[in-house]
C-alpha cells in the first residue's frame, strides 16, 4: 500500500503541474489517430484505437452490472473495474472518445489511453478491479476467480481513485484512474450529486511490449470488400507479430483462428498479412509438429510458470486442441500452391526465426511444416490401414474439448469430431501430397520424409472413403417429425416450416461427433461447410449435407437471422438443455461459419463435374444463406449472437445480453471479418 501511495502522489503532482488526467500529454500534432471506432453490442458501449504504441479496447457496461474496462493487445493485458449491481439500469455515454497519452506507472510512464464518460447511475459503488492478463478478466468476468496474488487495492484522494501495480516478477505493469469530474466519493462510491450524471476521466495504461500494428495498406489488396466496419475490426486485430483472434476477450493469437481467418481472407490479403498468419502459426510448432492453440503471455505466463516451479515469462502454449493440427497443411498448401508467387513462396519456407514452441531454437519454416506433415501422417496411417472408428482422430483423453466447439458442452459430449475426421485430416493428407509433388519441400524434407509424404494421397483416399460414413444418421420422418415438433414447442417457434421442408423423407445429416463407443451424437450442425471448402464430395452428397443444413430450424439450422451452429432437436431433453440460445456452441449464429458455408457453396459451384440437379440446390442455397446473412449485417463482424423469436419472426439478441447466457461475445472477433473476401455472388 505504501507504494501505490508514493507512485499516486507522483501522479497527483504531474496533473498538478497541469499535465491531463495525471498522465504526460503526447504531442499534439493535429494528426489523427491511426484507427479509432466505436460501436454498441447490446448492453456493451465499445470504443477501439489504435495509435502509434497504444492499441486498447474501451468497454463500457450498460444496464444493472456496469463496468469499466480496458483490454490491450499488448501482453494480452487489460484493466477492470466491476460496480456493485444497480436496482434499475443506468447507460454510459463516451462523451470524448479515447486518445493515446502517455501515463506514470509503476515503473515510469507507459502508453495508456484517457477518455471520459458520464452514467446516469446515482450511484456507482466499486466491487471488484483486475489489473492484469486478460485471461484473468476474463474468468473475473465468467466465473468470479483470478489469482489472488494479482489483486490490486485502490488509492483515493480527493476525486480521484487509483490502482496502480507492477507485474508480479517487477515488470512494468498496469493502472487505472478515475477522476470524478462531477459527482463526489463517499464511503467508497462514486455517488451524482446536484442532479447532474457522474462524470469520469478515465485513465488506462498497460506497461507490456507494444506490437507493431500492420497499415491497411499492408493488410489489404484492392479487392477487398469496401466494408468500413470489417476493415477497422481486421485492422484493429492485425500486427506483424501475429493476429489477435478478438477483442476483448481473446486479445491474443490463437491458431485456429489465425488459419481459418487467413484461409477465408486469402484472396484479399496482402501477401505481407498472409505470411504473417502462417509464420506465427510456425513459429509455434512444438517439437512433435502439433499446431499451439492459444497462448499465454505476460502476468499469465508468469502466474503459470511460478505454479508449476518455474520462473520468467516465456510463452505458454497450448496444445490440447486437435484439429488446427490438421488444418495447417491446407491452408498453408493453397497459399503456396495456388496464390503465392513461386519465388515467394520458396522465400518464405526459407524465412529463418526463433521458434517459441522450441525456445532456444531457429529454424526455417519448411522445416517447421515438414515436422508438421510428419505428426500429420504419422497420426493418420492407423485408421488409413484398418478403417475402424478407434483409429480416428480422438479428441484428447481428459478433454470434453478438441476443435472450434471449445466449450465443454460444444461437441455433445463426443469424442471423435465429424469436421477433424471427415474432413481435416485427409485434406491435411492431400495437401502434404501435392507439396511433396511440387517439390517445394525437398530442401527441408530427409530421405525417410519424402518417402513419406509420398505415401499421404493413399492415406487421404482411404480416410475419404471410410471416415464419411461413420458419421452419417438417417432418422425416419416418423420418428424426427415429432421430435422437431416438441423441440419446437420448448422454444416457442413453429414447427410447421421445418415439417414442411422435412416432408416425408429421413432427416439425414452428419452427426456432429462420435461418442466412445462410434455411436454418432445426432447433433444436426453447421460444420458441413468445412467439407464445402476442403473436399471434393460426389454430387448426392453434396445435395444431402447442404439440404439438411438449410432446412428450416428445427429441422435445420436456417432462421430469419442466420445459420444456427447445432440444433439439437433429434436428441433427448438433457442434450437439449445444453445447446440451447444461451450456449456458446448451442443454438445460436456464428458469423463466421456462415461465411465459411457461403465460401465453401462458391467453390463448389465453381467444379465443373456436378449436374444441373446438384448446382440448383446449391444456388438456391446459395441465395437463401445471403439473404439471412445481409439481414444482420450490423453485426456480422461480432463473434456470435443469439435469438427471441417474437411477433412471428426472429430478433437477433447479442450474446451475453441475457444473465441466462454463459458468456458475452466479442466486439471485434477475427474470423468475423471475413466477409472482406466472402461476398454474395451479385458483389463480384
Amino acid at each position: 500500500m505504501r507504494l501505490l501511495a508514493t507512485m499516486f502522489l507522483a501522479g497527483t503532482l504531474l496533473a498538478g503541474a497541469g499535465l491531463a488526467g495525471g498522465g504526460l500529454a503526447m504531442a499534439q500534432d493535429g494528426r489523427a489517430p491511426e484507427l479509432a471506432y466505436q460501436l454498441t453490442e447490446g448492453d456493451n458501449l465499445n470504443a477501439f484505437l489504435r495509435d502509434g504504441p497504444v492499441a486498447a479496447h474501451l468497454l463500457l457496461r450498460n444496464g444493472t452490472d456496469p463496468r469499466i474496462l480496458v483490454g490491450f493487445p499488448a501482453g494480452n493485458s487489460g484493466v477492470g473495474l466491476w460496480f456493485e449491481r444497480l436496482p434499475a439500469p443506468a447507460h454510459w455515454r463516451l462523451e470524448q472518445p479515447p486518445r493515446a497519452t502517455r501515463f506514470p506507472g509503476v515503473k515510469g510512464p507507459q502508453p495508456a489511453i484517457l477518455t471520459v464518460a458520464s452514467t446516469d447511475a446515482p450511484a456507482l459503488r466499486i466491487r471488484q478491479a483486475v489489473l492484469s492478463s486478460i485471461r484473468f478478466l476474463r474468468d473475473y468476468q465468467s466465473v468470479g476467480r483470478f489469482p489472488p496474488e494479482v489483486a490490486a487495492s485502490p488509492v483515493i484522494a480527493g476525486n480521484v481513485i487509483r490502482w496502480d501495480r507492477a507485474r508480479l516478477d517487477g515488470a512494468p505493469g498496469y493502472a487505472l484512474q478515475l477522476r470524478v469530474l462531477s459527482g463526489a466519493i463517499r464511503d467508497g462510491a462514486i455517488v451524482a450529486e446536484g442532479g447532474r450524471p457522474i462524470r469520469l476521466e478515465i485513465t488506462a495504461s498497460s506497461g507490456e511490449t507494444p506490437l507493431s500494428g500492420l497499415s491497411e495498406a499492408e493488410l489489404l489488396n484492392a479487392r477487398a470488400a469496401p466494408d468500413a466496419e470489417a476493415r477497422k475490426a481486421l485492422r484493429f486485430l492485425s500486427y506483424r507479430e501475429k493476429f489477435l483472434a478478438g477483442s476483448w476477450r481473446f486479445q491474443t493469437y490463437f491458431g485456429r483462428d489465425t488459419l481459418m481467418s487467413v484461409r477465408l481472407l486469402m484472396p484479399v490479403l496482402q501477401p505481407q498479412a498472409v505470411e504473417a498468419g502462417l509464420g506465427s502459426v510456425l513459429d509455434r510448432l512444438n517439437a512433435g509438429g502439433e499446431v499451439a492453440h492459444e497462448e499465454g503471455i505476460g502476468e499469465f505466463a508468469v502466474v503459470d510458470h511460478r505454479a508449476h516451479g518455474g520462473s520468467g515469462d516465456a510463452a505458454v502454449l497450448d496444445y490440447g486442441m486437435v484439429d488446427d493440427d490438421y488444418m495447417l497443411a491446407p491452408v498453408a498448401a493453397t497459399w503456396l500452391l495456388d496464390l503465392a508467387d513461386p519465388a515467394a513462396a520458396r522465400r518464405f519456407l526459407d524465412r529463418a526465426r526463433p521458434s517459441e514452441g522450441m525456445p532456444g531454437t531457429t529454424e526455417r519454416a519448411g522445416t517447421a511444416l515438414v515436422r508438421n506433415l510428419r505428426f500429420v501422417i504419422a497420426q493418420a496411417q492407423g485408421f488409413a490401414a484398418q478403417p475402424d472408428y478407434r483409429r480416428l482422430v480422438a479428441i484428447k483423453a481428459g478433454r470434453l474439448t478438441g476443435q472450434w466447439r471449445d466449450s465443454e458442452e460444444g461437441l455433445g459430449r463426443g469424442r471423435y469430431a465429424y469436421d477433424v475426421n471427415a474432413v481435416f485430416v485427409p485434406a491435411a493428407l492431400e495437401a502434404a501430397a501435392r507439396l511433396n509433388r511440387a517439390g517445394l519441400l525437398d530442401r527441408y524434407a530427409t530421405p525417410d520424409d519424402r518417402r513419406m509424404l509420398a505415401g499421404a494421397a493413399a492415406m487421404a483416399k482411404a480416410w475419404r472413403d471410410h471416415a464419411p460414413g461413420l458419421f452419417r444418421v438417417a432418422i425416419p420422418a416418423a420418428q424426427a417429425r415429432p421430435r422437431i415438433e416438441a423441440y419446437a414447442r420448448a422454444l416457442g417457434i413453429p414447427a410447421a416450416p421445418a415439417l414442411a421442408a422435412l416432408g416425408t423423407a429421413p432427416l439425414a445429416f452428419h452427426a456432429l461427433a462420435l461418442d466412445d463407443a462410434g455411436r454418432p451424437i445426432p447433433i444436426v450442425n453447421s460444420d458441413e461447410g468445412f467439407a464445402l471448402m476442403f473436399a471434393n464430395p460426389a454430387p448426392a452428397e453434396l445435395e444431402a449435407s447442404v439440404t439438411a443444413v438449410m432446412r428450416p430450424f428445427p429441422a435445420g439450422l436456417m432462421t430469419g437471422i442466420g445459420m444456427l451452429v447445432a440444433n439439437a432437436a433429434q436428441t433427448d431433453a438433457q442434450v437439449q438443455a445444453r445447446f440451447t440460445p444461451a450456449a456458446y456452441h448451442g443454438a445460436v449464429v456464428w458469423s463466421w461459419q456462415q461465411a465459411l458455408f457461403a465460401a465453401g457453396l462458391e467453390r463448389q459451384l465453381a467444379r465443373t463435374d456436378l449436374p444441373a440437379r446438384t448446382r440448383a440446390v446449391l444456388t438456391d442455397a446459395q441465395a437463401r444463406l445471403w439473404t439471412a446473412i445481409e439481414a444482420t449485417r450490423a453485426t456480422r463482424s461480432s463473434e456470435l449472437w443469439s435469438w427471441a423469436y417474437r411477433d412471428g419472426s426472429y430478433r437477433v439478441v447479442p450474446f451475453g445480453a441475457g444473465k441466462q447466457d454463459v458468456d458475452e461475445s466479442n466486439a471485434a472477433q477475427l474470423w468475423s471479418t471475413v466477409y472482406l473476401a466472402v461476398r454474395p455472388p451479385k458483389a463480384r
